[in-house]
């Protein structure tokens, strides 16, 4: 049975028994997340641009004939974009406050935290460093009290804490 199915039998029913039908169910109004979640939103889109970047300067070296092999530099380069277009649509997910980014973005901040290790230790700090900066702040925006609460499936707050 419908939705649609369910509504006019409340209303034959009301008309029968003489009482007006319950209003609609609203859903409440979209609320903006915290600072904690913004500040992750622009991190992680950050990230996606700097992807990006990265992915057509592979594709230039593709282009270029400097790459180990023309199929793996196509490769790089296509999953890279792919990579940098699902990175900005976790990006999108948490300006809404959508719980399901949570996850997404954890994985963003671990990966980015290990490509900047990676890019100091191979002397690469223009950027390793900024990598690895972002990574410490969207992990910490991630872990933060608010963003938590919003962000964390299925977390309800017993009553009397705070």
């Amino acid at each position: 049975m419908g939705s649609r199915s369910k509504a006019r039998a409340r209303a034959k029913v009301s008309q029968v028994s003489g009482q007006p039908s319950p209003a609609p169910q609203q859903q409440p109004p979209c609320l903006t997340p915290p600072r904690t979640v913004q500040t992750l939103a622009l991190v992680e889109a950050i990230e996606a641009l700097g992807l990006l970047v990265a992915s057509a300067l592979a594709a230039v070296d593709t282009g270029t004939g400097q790459s180990y092999q023309l199929a793996s530099g196509i490769a790089i380069t296509v999953i890279g974009v792919c990579a940098a277009v699902g990175l900005a649509l976790v990006a999108r997910g948490l300006r809404r406050g959508q719980r399901w980014t949570r996850t997404p973005a954890l994985l963003t901040q671990l990966f980015t935290g290990i490509i900047g290790i990676y890019l100091i230790q191979g002397s690469r700090y223009e950027w390793g460093i900024p990598a690895l900066l972002l990574a410490l702040v969207g992990f910490a925006m991630l872990m933060a009290p608010a963003s938590v609460k919003l962000l964390t499936p299925g977390r309800v707050e017993k009553p009397g804490q705070r």
